[in-house]
């Protein structure tokens, strides 16, 4: 839960900066325009290939953490704290 809540705060801190670099490109005059795109884009493509590779480390990390459990018998995944609340509601997953 500790790292979903920095991974969390890390997107609001990476939103807000686009969203002034934004701001400035909608403020820029036209010859400033393509300069301040760039900036943006490849700030948005900087951010997607991070993200990517916080989500893969973090499916392998879940994986290694899954085949413990399995070593161990499926009763060990009753006790695992991270599975705490997996019912779906808790974790908004509810059926509606």
């Amino acid at each position: 839960m500790q790292k979903k809540a920095k991974m969390m705060e890390e997107t609001k801190a990476e939103d807000a900066t686009l969203t002034e670099e934004l701001g400035k490109l909608n403020a820029a005059p036209d010859d400033k325009r393509i300069e301040l795109m760039t900036v943006v884009i490849t700030h948005m493509a900087e951010q997607r290939i991070a993200e990517h590779a916080r989500m893969a480390k973090m499916q392998e990390q879940m994986m290694q953490h899954m085949m413990g459990h399995m070593q161990m018998g499926k009763e060990s995944m009753s006790m695992c704290p991270m599975m705490k609340g997996m019912d779906g509601k808790t974790q908004g997953m509810d059926k509606k």
